[in-house]
């Protein structure tokens, strides 16, 4: 059996605050999560959803216990095998989409390409592609301010899409949206998962949202809870 794409084992993440008590946003959490899986990671402001998410994206180590993407532990890896192992593996999608307001929906989508080194042809069929995948294929050469809070959101899909990663972190992809749009993004969400057999993990606050994924897990104070309590 191949390991799991995602899997922590053990972990805590604790910040030291100087003098002040320190803070511990994990506790001892074992999780694992396979290649191709559609899973949301629920819970409330403070329950450790951000810690949570920057162990996953191994934007950050663990205080104790072992963080594993793609089969490597990133406690051994520097910062530039941490960086090759995100632009190589892992797709982020953010509430705030982040696209550079200047830029065409093409152009934002042919970011991460840039920086892979990609030349300017393969680069455009690409990210046309990408774009084509979530719906956009008419709307390449509009700037976000051209574009609904949903169609932002699906460009900034494209582009976590647009280097083939295995993963989806899918950080409050519906926070900006309105119920309905919310659930488009999590439908595509769903798409994709099940078109390309892209893992996607949906962090949220939002009780609906999270059940519309097969898989759900609860997070409070730190500690995980599976099947969580959506209610």
């Amino acid at each position: 059996m191949s390991a799991p794409l995602l899997e922590l084992s053990g972990v805590t993440r604790r910040y030291d605050l100087g003098d002040a008590e320190p803070v511990v946003a994990l506790r001892d959490v074992d999780l694992a999560i396979d290649d191709g899986e559609f899973v949301s990671i629920v819970g409330p402001s403070g329950s450790g959803k951000s810690t949570m998410l920057h162990l996953l994206g191994a934007l950050d180590r663990p205080t104790e216990g072992t963080v594993s993407v793609a089969g490597r532990d990133v406690s051994t890896m520097d910062d530039t095998e941490l960086a090759r192992l995100r632009n190589a593996t892992i797709g982020f999608v953010f509430q705030q989409f982040h696209l550079l307001a200047r830029t065409s929906a093409l152009a934002n989508v042919e970011l991460p390409l840039v920086y892979a080194g990609v030349g300017r042809g393969e680069r455009r069929r690409r990210a046309s592609a990408a774009l084509s995948q979530v719906g956009l294929g008419h709307r390449l050469e509009h700037k976000p301010n051209q574009l609904s809070g949903g169609e932002q959101q699906r460009v900034a899909m494209a582009r976590a899409l647009v280097t083939e990663p295995r993963l989806l972190l899918a950080d409050e992809p519906t926070g900006n949206l309105d119920s309905q749009r919310g659930e488009e993004i999590m439908a595509l969400l769903a798409d994709l998962n099940a078109t390309r057999g892209v893992a996607v993990v949906v962090i949220t606050h939002d009780l609906e949202i999270a059940a519309l994924a097969p898989r759900q897990i609860g997070l409070r104070d730190g500690v995980v809870s599976e099947p969580a309590v959506l209610r």
